[in-house]
């Protein structure tokens, strides 16, 4: 079936998720508190700031992260 002329197709890439380094960084905070006994949301939350703030002054573990999807950052 022919493609009418108003529509324009765009191939979008697939998911790739070992090309998106925040799922390095939630692969970090996950692993952090996979086995957190939260008795609410606002503990979890907690958790999970705390790890973020704690991977901020980390930035080895954050270029790794990076480095490990292949990609760089540009100055």
């Amino acid at each position: 079936m022919p493609t009418p002329d108003w529509l324009t197709l765009l191939q979008l890439p697939t998911y790739t998720p070992d090309l998106n380094p925040q799922k390095g960084i939630w692969s970090l905070v996950k692993r952090e508190i996979g086995n957190l006994a939260a008795a609410g949301l606002g503990q979890v939350t907690r958790a999970v700031r705390r790890k973020l703030k704690m991977l901020q002054y980390r930035p080895e573990a954050i270029g790794g992260c990076l480095a490990g999807t292949g990609l760089a950052l540009s100055a």
